[in-house]
């Protein structure tokens, strides 16, 4: 088996919301509370894209 980055890729495309590092780092970036960033993903999906730009708003 070769070792690709395909799967590190794909992992950074998503939020995992249930992972307490990766939602205090998307609420430190968008200056938002974790509550906030977990009931985003939530309601938009876990795509990191769509997250961003839903906090964003």
């Amino acid at each position: 088996m070769a070792n690709t980055s395909r799967g590190r890729a794909q992992d950074r495309a998503r939020v995992a919301g249930g992972k307490d590092q990766e939602v205090r780092y998307e609420a430190e970036k968008e200056r938002v509370s974790k509550p906030k960033v977990k009931e985003t993903v939530k309601k938009v999906g876990n795509s990191r894209k769509k997250v961003e730009a839903s906090l964003e708003k």
